[in-house]
This record gives C-alpha cells, sequence and structure tokens, in this order.
C-alpha cells in the first residue's frame, strides 16, 4: 500500500510486520522496557479519543515538551488520528519563548515528559490568553498523568471521527508547527504537512541498510525535524526504535542496545575520536606506532574502489582487523552506517570512520525542507567528502549568482503561521526557498556547503571571511573543541576558542608541563596558549593571508545551549557571544 498521510505508515505496518514485538524501547528503572506495534496502536486509538472527548477540535494544537522516550510516538500518532496539529518543542526551552509558542499557537493542552519541567509549564498555563490542560508523562503531584487521557479515550471512543479523520484528511494537510529558535528574534512557526514529510522519508527509503530485523538507537531530540523525520523512515522500515537515556549515556546503552544504524551530529563523532586518540597515547611503543600507522591509512582512504591501489587495500584489511575492528566493538559491533547532520561533518573524520568500515553519511536540510535535501548514500559514486552529498531524487537546487542554495520540492513547508512577511522573505515569486547558505555543485552533482550567507562579514580592508570554513578546520584540531572566529571591520580576523581541556590535561601530564588545576587558569598558561595557537596557524597555511587568524581568546568554559552561545541544533548565537566577549574583543584589537 501506498503512503500518501503520516499516519498511513501504521496500517502499512500492520501489513508488513503485523507482529513486531520491539517497535519502541526505552528505559525504566534501568532496565529495556520494549513496546509491541499491538500495545502502540491501541493507545494511539485510545489517546486519540481522550484528546477528542476532552474537546480538542480537528485543527487544534497539542504542545509537547518532552525527551526522546516510546510516549512521544504514541502523542504524536494520536495526535494525526483525532486531526490535532502536534506542536513539540524543546524541554530546555526557555520560559520566555514557550510562553510566547503557547499563545502563537494557542494550544489547549501542553503534555510534558518529567517533574523537573513541572515548574514551567505551570507558569506559562497561568500566563497563557487561552485554557491550557496540563499533563504528564511521568507522575508529578497535583498534575493529570497522561493515561488518564488514555483511560478517557476507552470510556469515551471516537471511531467516527477517527475514520473521518482518515477519510477526509489530504496530503497536503498541515500535521505539524515547528518553532525555530533562531540565533534571533522570537521564534517562528514552520508549518509542515503530511506531504511534506512523506516526500521527503519515501524519497529516503532506499538510504538505511536496515530492515525489519534491524534495531535504530535515537538520541537527537524528537523535537528537531531530523530525528523526527528519521523516526519515521525506520517505521517504515519495520526497525526496532530504542531510545537512549541521554547523551550522557549514550555509549553505554550503544553497548547494551548494539545498534546497526543511528543519527548523529559531528560534534559526537569528535567526542568519539578524541576519546580513541587519548586511550592510544597511554599505549605501548609498539601498539602506539601500529594505532597511528592505521589511522594514516584512515586519512588516506578514497571513496572511490579504483583510486585505491592493491597495497592500500592489503594494508587497509590489516588495519581494519588490528585496530579498527576495536573502534566497531566500542560502537556495539553492529553498526552499518550512520547518519550525520546539523553542522559540517570534517572530511579527515569522515574519511577515517569510512576506513574504519563505519560509513559516516553526511547529508544537509533545514527544518522548513522537512529537512533532507542533499545527502550521501552507501551507493557506489552516491558519496564525496566534504560535499553533502547528491540531491534527493524529487528535490531541486540552483545556486543563486551570490551563491545561495535555493531549493523546490514537495517536502517544502507551508509557510510560517501567522507570518506571511516572513514566508515572503524567503520563498521568491517563482517558488523558490532561500535557503540563507552558501555553497556550490561539485563535479555537477554533489552539493558543498561553505557558510551561512548572514554570517559571513567583511574586514576593514574590504576582504570577505567565511567563518565557518574555518571554524571547522579549527575545531578539527585535537586541543581545540569549539572557536569562533570573529572580526567584522577589524584590520584582521581573530578567533574565540574553548580548548579540549581533558586533551590539553593529557597533552601537558606527556610532556611533563605543570598546569594549573582550574580551566579557568589553565587558558591562561603560555604554553597552552602557544600550543593551541601552533594548531591555529597550522590551520592559517591553507588560508590566504586575509582569512588568517592572527590573535586568540581563549575562553575557560564551554559554548552551551543553557549558557545561551547555541541553539538547541548547536548552531552558535553569534551575537550573544560576541556581546559576551565584547571586552576580549576590543583588546585584542586595540593591542594590533
Amino acid at each position: 500500500m501506498s503512503v500518501k498521510r503520516i499516519f498511513d505508515l501504521l496500517d502499512f505496518y500492520k501489513k508488513e510486520f503485523p507482529n513486531k514485538e520491539v517497535m519502541y524501547a526505552g528505559k525504566v528503572a534501568g532496565n529495556w522496557e520494549t513496546w509491541s506495534f499491538a500495545k502502540c496502536e491501541q493507545l494511539m486509538v485510545d489517546l486519540a479519543s481522550g484528546l477528542a472527548s476532552l474537546g480538542v477540535e480537528r485543527g487544534e494544537r497539542v504542545m509537547l515538551m518532552s525527551n526522546n522516550r516510546p510516549e512521544w510516538n504514541i502523542i504524536d500518532f494520536a495526535c494525526q488520528l483525532s486531526g490535532i496539529i502536534l506542536v513539540p518543542v524543546y524541554p530546555n526551552i526557555s520560559e520566555n519563548d514557550l510562553q510566547f509558542i503557547i499563545n502563537d499557537c494557542e494550544a489547549r493542552v501542553l503534555i510534558y515528559s518529567s517533574p523537573d519541567l513541572a515548574d514551567k509549564a505551570s507558569a506559562v498555563q497561568k500566563g497563557a490568553k487561552q485554557q491550557v490542560h496540563l499533563y504528564s508523562i511521568e507522575p508529578v503531584t497535583g498534575v493529570d498523568h497522561w493515561m488518564s487521557l488514555v483511560e478517557r479515550g476507552i470510556g469515551n471512543r471516537a471511531e467516527e471521527r477517527i475514520a473521518a479523520v482518515k477519510r477526509e484528511t489530504k496530503a497536503n494537510d498541515l500535521v505539524t508547527l515547528l518553532y525555530t529558535s533562531g540565533t534571533t528574534g522570537t521564534p517562528k512557526g514552520v508549518m509542515l504537512s503530511h506531504e511534506n514529510l512523506v516526500s521527503n522519508f519515501t524519497a529516503l527509503k532506499d538510504l538505511p541498510p536496515i530492515d525489519g530485523n534491524s534495531i535504530v538507537l535515537s538520541f537527537l531530540p524528537l523535537n528537531h525535524i531530523y530525528e523526527r523525520m528519521l523516526t519515521y523512515l525506520y517505521v517504515m522500515k519495520g526497525s526496532s526504535i530504542y531510545y537512549a537515556e541521554s547523551l550522557e549515556k549514550i555509549g553505554e546503552n550503544i553497548k547494551e542496545v548494539k545498534p546497526h544504524m543511528f543519527s548523529c551530529v559531528p560534534r559526537l563523532l569528535e567526542k568519539v575520536y578524541d576519546k580513541i586518540i587519548t586511550k592510544a597515547s597511554e599505549l605501548s611503543p609498539i601498539k602506539k606506532a601500529l594505532f597511528f600507522w592505521a589511522l594514516g591509512l584512515g586519512e588516506r582512504f578514497d571513496i572511490r574502489p579504483e583510486h585505491r591501489s592493491g597495497w592500500y587495500n592489503f594494508q587497509l584489511k590489516i588495519a581494519r582487523k588490528l585496530i579498527f575492528s576495536k573502534w566497531q566493538e566500542a560502537l556495539g559491533g553492529n553498526v552499518r552506517a550512520m547518519v550525520s547532520g546539523g553542522a559540517a561533518l570534517n572530511p579527515r573524520l569522515a574519511r577515517i570512520f569510512w576506513a574504519a568500515d563505519i560509513p559516516v553519511l553526511e547529508g544537509y536540510g533545514l527544518t522548513e525542507t522537512s529537512p533532507v535535501i542533499a545527502v550521501n548514500t552507501l551507493t557506489p559514486g552516491h558519496t564525496r567528502f566534504g560535499t553533502v552529498g547528491p540531491v534527493i531524487s524529487n528535490v531541486q537546487v540552483k545556486i543563486a549568482e551570490d551563491g545561495e542554495i535555493l531549493m523546490k520540492g514537495p517536502s517544502l513547508m507551508l509557510g510560517y503561521y501567522k507570518r506571511q512577511d516572513a514566508t515572503d522573505e524567503v520563498i521568491d515569486k517563482e517558488g523558490w526557498f532561500h535557503t540563507g547558505d552558501i555553497g556550490h555543485m561539485e563535479e555537477g552533482k554533489y552539493l558543498k556547503i561553505t557558510d551561512r550567507k548572514k554570517e559571513i562579514f567583511k574586514t576593514s580592508g574590504g576582504k570577505y571571511i567565511a567563518p565557518q570554513v574555518i571554524e571547522n578546520a579549527l575545531n578539527s584540531s585535537r586541543f581545540i573543541e569549539q572557536s569562533m572566529v570573529v572580526g567584522e571591520n577589524q584590520k584582521f580576523p581573530g578567533a574565540i576558542v574553548v580548548p579540549s581541556f581533558a586533551f590539553v590535561r593529557e597533552w601537558a601530564k606527556r610532556h611533563e608541563i605543570a598546569v594549573p588545576s582550574t580551566d579557568a587558569e589553565l587558558v591562561k598558561h603560555p604554553k597552552v596558549i602557544e600550543r593551541i595557537m601552533e594548531e591555529v596557524d597550522t590551520v592559517n597555511k591553507d588560508l590566504a593571508q586575509y582569512e588568517r587568524i592572527k590573535q586568540i581568546i581563549v575562553r575557560p568554559t564551554l559554548f552551551s545551549i543553557e549558557g545561551g552561545h547555541l541553539t538547541p541544533k548547536l548552531s552558535l548565537k553569534r551575537k550573544f557571544i560576541l556581546n559576551e566577549h565584547a571586552g576580549d574583543i576590543e583588546k585584542m584589537y586595540a593591542g594590533e
């Protein structure tokens, strides 16, 4: 059967995987609790009936503020079956943004996951312009449990409404509102239809090397369209979806679950890689030499078999058996592929993981495009390191005169909720969506992203600087955790740098350098600053003279979401960081 609306996946699943014992799974009290398809489907129908009996009409909004867990999907499909628009938000959303969203979308219900969100939920309920019913997934004193809605549905069946929704819902009907956090301004609600999302995951149905016998691990936020779309794709493939407990426990969960696939962001891969390198530095001289020999092979890996010699392939086979097999074991031993998105993946890192027989498929997209525009795949001739791969089959891309990437296709949003002005700013009269990203096509086939249009700045000498390119190069250093290039209207670019503190301390120990115990003092140590500047100079060698970083500010703490430096998608909030470091930047250029 064909899938035209997202909820059609349920009938598809019932037909293809009728006796599926593990549709979803999550940790409860330290043990994995599995959810069969039969259990999930019944809960979805009962909850849909419960929401209807509460008086939430078709087209009205329900908000969900929760971490990843099986209940998230139950609520999502239940809303769809009842014709309700789901508005998911990040659990760490600020109270101000949550208040804005709940009033903007006029949500009738707010379901949240855990007691630590109770105060925030209660506060916005009181500040809402309309009556908002609160429900919790985990028990919260004085708050109705979400299962009370399920029980309400059992006693008030809404078969006719559900049947009408299935019969009358069109592919281009609104299914969800996703509010973009952005780096400035109030959040905008991205309106996505069934068709938007279905067109995206069906176009990618051959991407993941998984099937009805596979296990996937999910830990990137379902509130973001990247993981949510992939979840629909996993359902279509019939794979069991296990939800990780937290980012801190990913390593432990991977070993328990032994997934065949998971999605990630480059920063996670960088952390995995840094841990591997740190452990390797502790090996005996012979084992260390063997490790770095294998690493050197990985750095020279070419995805095209015809570009690899027989001698190289022979060495790679040995390296995979002796060294890289241990990397695979650390990831559970079953990983067939990882999908990376959200930020640029360092090509060197991609080469090494591919050499280790752990393919990383880098893709690109936006919330407004549901999300995937282009992606590298396992299909021969469909991957190039340093690019985000070929444009997917049902999407059109063209490059504007100024280098901006423009997109058309069925996955393009309906528009911004109540913001026709904002919609008109990004979708031109010919229907092209202006992504705000700068890029070009390599070999006429592979899309390469070079920077954000709004983030490119000009020095006082009139030279344009694309900061992301430089930042990606800096962040590839084992000494550097994070960075942000500065220097608009200045004589030269500088950078704010956050060291990889654990690695720096390990380096200092190896070189018998006594460093302070606190990070605040560590970043002032002359030898540490000198060593980090060496890494900067290494990057500078591959840059044009006007692009080279002349001075750095070494920051003692990480950029974080909680601190206001990063969006939930881990993008830099540049204006915020510039304001926070205004004094340091002024001093840096005063001494130029």
